[in-house]
């Protein structure tokens, strides 16, 4: 599988996932992107931030790995949505954004097994 299909697949598991795309160290999205015909929260340069934002809470998370172990995932809840971030490889991060009902759990759950297709 790969990424672009890793990100079709995360989409097209839940009806309430608005956004699977696969990002690099520099916060470029290079692949995947948001489910059609949604309402984009985020203008493009507002996407950018946020993206930046997630990255660096990510490489903070990891700055105790050597005593806790890597991070497998992390969620954040906003009343407007929740932000799942996966790690993909060292240099490439996963971002799914859903809308508040989602089921996080299920989603998650679905999100690694499909990694594990990935290698």
């Amino acid at each position: 599988m790969d990424y672009e299909a890793f990100c079709d697949e995360i989409l097209r598991s839940d009806p309430e996932v608005r956004f699977a795309g696969i990002v690099d160290g520099n916060g470029e999205i290079r692949y995947g992107g948001g489910r059609p015909g949604i309402t984009r929260l985020f203008t493009a340069e507002e996407t950018k931030r946020s993206v930046l934002q997630a990255i660096d809470r990510w490489k903070l998370r990891n700055d105790l790995a050597d005593r806790i172990g890597k991070g497998r995932y992390s969620i954040a809840e906003y009343e407007k949505l929740k932000r799942i971030t996966v790690p993909i490889d060292e240099t490439h991060l996963l971002l799914v954004s859903t809308e508040p009902s989602a089921a996080h759990g299920e989603i998650i759950e679905n999100i690694l097994r499909l990694k594990l297709l990935l290698r």
